[in-house]
């Protein structure tokens, strides 16, 4: 019989997406793991695959269609043997099911795990696409425990993705009720001009997000001034040394000296959940990155374990590809702790807001000349200011002083991340 495809759920914090391009017209055929559509999610736009094999008898949304809902039927495969006929049995209860649904202010950080079906299971053969079990074997993860959401139950790929972030989207705070403290009639314009840019899905869940945690974390700050004179002329002797293969910036030996900081402190590398503080035996810093449709955070993965010239070129390549919506899931999902850095903008010194379910995130201003005392006498030094934003519930102001401490020690004297021992 048709078989129904439905939008995947592509990210843990999405609800809907944008069906931003067909790859497949309708009649084409499919195979298992063929690219289907084009995506776009609340981070990114991926790619979608096809988990069964078939021909594309009707496609029931159109690409470039936002809102469409997860689970929401969007075409219709056809199995081998079935004709063009079928489909008319099939689309309407599809679109039966695809009528409008109310808005609802369910909290975004707190996806719904997708339900089990009856046929997940044949004869104690877990049904998975050829995708998600290589995942899950490379991972580690027991198909058993993982809820399939794609045709009469198979496991995709992105169920995997969403099972292995339900902890963490249950360790968020629950702040359904806060988004209907905010005003949703419409703005008056007192008759001044304007022009509308639509909302992105991206940008529509950075709003809630960012509400969330401002309005429901318990937000303390902590700033220092660090003296970068050792590190500029670290910096400038290191590029250029003949035949690199990199090209250092301020912000890589940022990323360096917060992991070595987070390795000697690592109760600062941690989540808050109502049962336990989940403190991670990895260092991944996610670093904030500026795309048109706002802000991803990129994660460098085991940062403390990585050269300065490596997380460099991974950086610049994360950049990039996080600009042009190119990053697979796992390159933003995740990560212990957060940069933000304005210091390019001319920003001297800003406290961020914290990347939920993460506890801290630290702001980093530009470097600049600035009078200081020294040795009883005033000097010239270039000096970078540095506000570390702290979730009170799981880092306390002792534990947050002491990386502080740690990490303005590595950044003014970074040869002192040899120090350090990487595990």
């Amino acid at each position: 019989m048709p078989i129904e495809i439905l939008m995947p759920a592509l990210s843990p914090t999405m609800t809907e997406g944008k069906l931003a391009k067909w790859l497949k017209k309708e009649g084409d055929a499919v195979k298992s793991g063929d690219l289907i559509a084009e995506i776009e999610t609340d981070k990114a736009t991926m790619e979608f695959e096809a988990v069964d094999a078939g021909r594309i008898g009707k496609i029931l949304i159109a690409e470039g269609t936002e809102g469409v809902a997860v689970n929401k039927p969007i075409a219709i495969l056809l199995e081998e043997g079935e004709d063009m006929s079928v489909v008319k049995a099939s689309v309407a209860p599809a679109a039966k099911v695809a009528a409008p649904v109310a808005p609802t202010a369910a909290p975004i950080a707190t996806p719904s795990t997708p339900k089990v079906s009856p046929t997940a299971r044949v004869a104690d053969r877990i049904l998975a696409s050829p995708l998600a079990k290589r995942i899950a074997t490379n991972a580690g993860i027991d198909l058993s425990a993982v809820s399939g959401s794609g045709p009469h139950g198979r496991i995709v790929k992105s169920d995997l993705d969403l099972a292995l972030a339900v902890g963490t989207a249950k360790a968020a705070p629950k702040a359904g009720p806060v988004a209907m403290h905010v005003p949703s009639g419409p703005v008056p314009d007192f008759g001044q001009p304007f022009t509308a840019v639509p909302n992105s899905s991206m940008r529509k869940i950075i709003a809630r997000r960012l509400l969330e945690a401002k309005q429901s974390i318990p937000h303390f700050y902590l700033t220092v001034d660090c003296n970068i004179d050792e590190l500029l002329a670290m910096r400038t002797k290191l590029n250029a040394r003949s035949g690199a293969d990199y090209k250092l910036s301020v912000n890589d030996f940022v990323i360096k000296a917060v992991a070595a900081a987070l390795r000697k402190v690592p109760a600062a590398n941690a989540t808050w959940t109502e049962d336990a503080i989940r403190r991670y035996d990895n260092v991944d810093i996610s670093i904030a990155v500026a795309t048109p449709d706002g802000l991803i955070t990129p994660i460098i993965r085991n940062a403390d374990k990585k050269g300065l010239a490596i997380i460099s070129n991974e950086m610049k390549d994360l950049a990039a590809r996080a600009k042009d919506k190119k990053l697979k899931s796992e390159e933003f999902q995740g990560g212990g702790f957060s940069i933000s850095n304005l210091g390019m903008f001319g920003i001297r010194e800003f406290s961020a807001i914290i990347n939920p379910p993460q506890s801290c995130i630290l702001a980093v201003g530009k470097g600049e000349q600035r009078p200081i005392v020294k040795n009883g006498a005033i000097a010239i030094a270039n000096m970078m200011t540095c506000t570390l934003s702290v979730d009170h519930r799981s880092v306390d102001g002792a534990v947050g002083a002491e990386f502080m401490q740690a990490f303005q020690a590595i950044i003014e004297e970074p040869l002192t991340v040899l120090l350090y021992e990487t595990r």
